[in-house]
């Protein structure tokens, strides 16, 4: 597999969530999934204890389930008064904004059990000291994103979502979870539909940049 000639910086500011631009049509290949988080176990872990396990959904009649349980989740979701595309109604552009990530999350909720690998990054709770909540969630979520900045490079899109945690005693036992393994997320994986992904609208550094105090 040939990288996409990308900066360090190009990487991190182009990998998007993807949801729209997934293609559901062609397969990716196992190796090539396993590849991409060979290099997320390099990311930090508290007291380096590497606690995480990946499940890897290939299976069309699990993602299918999978996928009734995320569509119902997004239904919900959407509804909901904190949703997404109800945000920043006072500014009418950045509203917009999530209005179209709104539609996007819609897009993703009809169509999840067709994409062609689900990626659960997990984490063995059972192991990790109650009183340190963000060392625990710490140790799993940078290398969920390692995950994705991987699979970016390799012209696979990702998205990292967690709505299908409504249904997270559902979907543990379709999948034969042992009990203290908590699922920290849902990524799809699919070959992007183009590359050329562009950072991202954000608010400016000023705006959220505090230096010695607030």
């Amino acid at each position: 597999m040939t990288l996409l000639d990308l900066t360090p910086d190009e990487l991190l500011t182009t990998t998007r969530s993807v949801r729209k631009r997934l293609d559901l049509t062609r397969p990716v290949p196992l190796e090539l999934v396993k590849e991409c988080i060979g290099i997320a176990l390099q990311a930090p872990s508290g007291s380096n204890r590497q606690t995480w396990h990946w499940i890897v959904v290939t299976d069309p009649e699990q993602r299918a389930a999978i996928g009734a349980f995320y569509r119902r989740a997004v239904g919900t979701y959407l509804s909901s008064e904190g949703s997404c595309g109800s945000l920043f109604l006072e500014d009418p552009a950045r509203h917009a904004v999530q209005r179209r990530v709104g539609d996007s999350v819609a897009h993703l909720g009809d169509r999840l059990g067709d994409v062609p690998v689900l990626v659960i990054p997990c984490l063995d709770a059972s192991a990790a000291p109650e009183y340190n909540e963000a060392g625990m969630w710490g140790s799993i979520i940078q290398a969920g994103w390692s995950y994705m900045l991987a699979a970016r490079a390799r012209r696979l899109g990702t998205a990292w979502t967690t709505l299908h945690l409504m249904y997270e005693k559902e979907i543990a036992a379709l999948l034969g979870l042992p009990d203290g393994i908590v699922q920290a997320a849902l990524i799809p994986t699919a070959y992007s539909i183009g590359t050329d992904f562009k950072p991202a609208p954000r608010q400016p550094l000023d705006e959220v940049l505090h230096v010695d105090s607030w």
